[in-house]
């Protein structure tokens, strides 16, 4: 047989298994259709919002010391194909704060219910405080205020600080060191996690910066009021303002391995 007839000939059965595949997954869905009811359909979105920030060796952690370092094992041009080999500090970029962080027996960052993590997102901005002092709170008068503007807190739903942080995170200002080697930026005062624990049923706090507590804290009074009663939090959150105060839900994408405190995530907000 000539060349161009082999060429042909193979031509014409990839073009016959094309028409094959094309028409079995349409027979497929319509005895699927006939077979069983119709679902109804999903809630509008209008928009998917990115809440992560990507990370790298030089982001900022809260030790300062780099969170993750990649080490390249296999490449494209030798074996075919890319394989990095990762070493990571689990607080590290956009992460989740598992309930073990800091409790002794809290929920490992896989033990966290799926269901907490596609939640309703509420957001306190403080933005215009924030700017002229860094060490400003989120305090029980800032969800009162909320209250007043937007109603009940939903139930199960992650209260987000929005200081307008995310901003920062390519300067010094923020970790906010200053010569005594103290950190400066916004957080969550105790009185409003509590708050938030005794009269709703929020199940994560997150922040725009590296710590649910503000960075001079030196007790992390609201990292051990809120983790232990196995609720979560979510530090280095990014595009806050791209959010409305209410009514976005929050899907965060939390790491799976047993035993961990917490984990970089990929987190985003449905608008």
């Amino acid at each position: 047989m000539c060349d161009h007839c082999v060429i042909e000939s193979v031509k014409q059965r990839m073009l016959s298994r094309r028409d094959l595949l094309r028409a079995a997954p349409a027979v497929a869905v319509g005895a699927t259709m006939a077979a069983a009811p119709v679902a109804p359909a999903a809630a509008a979105t209008s928009s998917v919002v990115d809440m992560t920030h990507e990370v790298h060796e030089g982001f900022p952690t809260y030790f300062g010391a780099p969170g993750i370092g990649l080490t390249q094992k296999f490449n494209f041009a030798e074996n075919g194909f890319n394989l990095f080999e990762l070493t990571l500090n689990e607080h590290t970029g956009t992460h989740i704060d598992a309930p073990l962080h800091f409790s002794a027996d809290g929920q490992s960052v896989a033990e966290i219910p799926v269901e907490n993590l596609v939640v309703p997102l509420a957001c306190i901005d403080i933005r215009a405080r924030a700017a002229e002092d860094a060490d400003t709170l989120v305090t029980p008068d800032d969800l009162t205020a909320w209250q007043s503007a937007n109603g009940d807190f939903p139930e199960n739903c992650c209260v987000a600080m929005n200081s307008g942080w995310d901003k920062h995170v390519s300067s010094d200002k923020f970790r906010g060191v200053d010569a005594e080697g103290k950190q400066h930026y916004p957080g969550f005062h105790v009185e409003a996690a509590q708050m938030l624990m005794e009269a709703t049923s929020a199940v994560g706090l997150a922040v725009d910066t590296l710590s649910l507590d503000h960075g001079i804290s030196a007790d992390f009074k609201t990292h051990y009021a809120w983790l232990p009663t196995n609720r979560w939090g979510i530090e280095n959150l990014a595009n806050l303002d791209a959010v409305p105060a209410s009514g976005a839900t929050l899907v965060v994408g939390a790491p799976k391995w047993r035993g961990g405190s917490g984990g970089p995530s990929r987190v985003i907000a449905l608008v």
